[in-house]
């Protein structure tokens, strides 16, 4: 998943440390998002967004996936 975690972080002049230490992960884990490696749970998310003020769709860029939703497939796949 896309993100503008790196952007958001070095604006708030946040070390990868400093972030992690504000929502209780590992500088490794701040840096497995940003290098998107690594999708975070709904929780972490939540966390990173309150940080810098802002919704969690304003970090992280949600795109269409090319694979049906499960509601796509509930429907039968239109």
């Amino acid at each position: 998943m896309k993100n503008r975690l790196k952007e958001f972080r070095e604006k708030e002049g946040l070390t990868q440390e400093q972030l992690g230490e504000l929502i209780g992960v590992s500088r490794q884990a701040i840096n497995a998002i940003e290098t998107e490696k690594y999708e975070p749970s709904i929780w972490i998310a939540y966390d990173i967004a309150k940080v810098f003020n802002c919704s969690i769709e304003e970090v992280f860029l949600f795109e269409e996936s090319e694979r049906k939703s499960r509601s796509q497939q509930s429907k039968g796949g239109i």
